[in-house]
C-alpha cells in the first residue's frame, strides 16, 4: 500500500468524520481519478513536438498517454478538426496515489518562489484544477534533454459534494495551499 493511501485510511478518514459528523466511512469523500493533461498547440506545425509531450508525460506518470485530438476546425489557428493536439492520462487508484504523493512532496516544492497553490481553483463540484508552468519540476524529467518546456494541467477528481469538504480532503491529505 502507497504512503499517500495509508494517510488517508489512518488520518484522513477519521479526520473528515469528526469534522463534517459523517455517520457512515462510505460518506466521507475520496479522490477518485487524477487527469493530466499536455496541450501541444504547436503540433499543427511540427507532429514531433506531440512525441516529445507523449515521451514525457508517460515518464513523469508511468502510463502510456492517450493522444487528443481536436474537436472542431479553427481557421485562424490553422486548425482542422481531428488533428493531433494534445495528449492526457488518466489515472487511477495505485498510481493515482504515487503521482499525488510524488506531486505534493517533491514537485510542487521545487517551483521557484513556491508560496503553495491557489484555494480557488475548486469547480464548484469538490474537483480541483492545477495548471503547471514547466514540466522540469518532476525528478523523471532530465532537464538536458528537454527541448522546450511545457505547461500542463493536473484535474483532481474528487467525490466530494462541496468545495470547502474537497478543499478540507486535499489540505489533510498533503496538499501544500496558500496560507
Amino acid at each position: 500500500m502507497n504512503r499517500l493511501q495509508d494517510k488517508y485510511q489512518n488520518e484522513v478518514v477519521p479526520a473528515m468524520m469528526k469534522e463534517f459528523n459523517y455517520k457512515s466511512v462510505m460518506e466521507v469523500p475520496a479522490i477518485e481519478k487524477v487527469v493530466v493533461n499536455i496541450g501541444v498547440g504547436d503540433a499543427i506545425q511540427n507532429s514531433k513536438l506531440l512525441d516529445e509531450a507523449v515521451e514525457e508525460l508517460a515518464a513523469i506518470t508511468g502510463q502510456q498517454p492517450v493522444i487528443t485530438k481536436a474537436k472542431k476546425s479553427i481557421a485562424n489557428f490553422k486548425l482542422r478538426e481531428g488533428m493531433p493536439i494534445g495528449c492526457k492520462v488518466t489515472l487511477r487508484r495505485q498510481k493515482m496515489y504515487e503521482f499525488l504523493d510524488k506531486l505534493f512532496n517533491i514537485s510542487l516544492p521545487r517551483v521557484r518562489d513556491f508560496r503553495g497553490v491557489s484555494d480557488t481553483s475548486f469547480d464548484g463540484r469538490g474537483n480541483y484544477t492545477l495548471g503547471i508552468k514547466e514540466q522540469i519540476i518532476f525528478p523523471e524529467i532530465d532537464f538536458d534533454k528537454v527541448n522546450r518546456s511545457r505547461g500542463m494541467d493536473v484535474v483532481i477528481v474528487t467525490s466530494a459534494k462541496t468545495n470547502e469538504e474537497a478543499k478540507a480532503l486535499l489540505t489533510k491529505m498533503g496538499m501544500p495551499f496558500k496560507k
